[in-house]
């Protein structure tokens, strides 16, 4: 069965715990509906950028890197396992960017992500991705939240 509401799925993952959800409504969404997915992790490189480009500096960008492959690469193994196209992509900049950026250039119906459903001060300190994604983005977003309650 395919659908003509949903054609591209963006699924974010930071490759934590919280993001394991939202990736199974992602990829059944996908395959109830013959969708192609977008595995998208965002390397957030802004708190290095006042560091001066060092050693250190590209050692922590390569653990990042590396990170953000092992993240793509599941949600890749586990579409699939579920007979779900799946397109890894891996972008730098600010996470909520450029997950709106990304989904409206690239004709996203859909862009899914977790979160830990923090409120009050960890909130305000900490901000939320997902929360600025639903705000900025023209794309709907599903925000599924992690089992664990903070």
């Amino acid at each position: 069965m395919t659908s003509e509401f949903y054609r591209n799925i963006v699924i974010a993952t930071d490759g934590s715990e919280n993001s394991q959800r939202a990736i199974s409504y992602g990829i059944e969404i996908a395959k109830l509906s013959g969708a192609t997915v977008h595995a998208l992790y965002v390397l957030d490189i802004s708190s290095f950028s006042s560091i001066p480009m060092d050693a250190g500096w590209e050692a922590m960008y390569e653990i990042l890197k590396t990170e953000g492959g092992k993240a793509v690469s599941e949600v890749k193994e586990r579409g699939e396992a579920s007979a779900v196209e799946v397109r890894e992509v891996i972008l730098e900049g600010h996470p909520s960017s450029q997950i709106i950026e990304f989904a409206e250039n690239n004709n996203a119906d859909l862009i899914v992500m977790g979160t830990l459903g923090k409120t009050g001060l960890d909130r305000f300190l900490m901000g939320s991705v997902a929360e600025k994604v639903v705000r900025g983005s023209k794309v709907p977003v599903l925000v599924v939240r992690s089992e664990e309650q903070s």
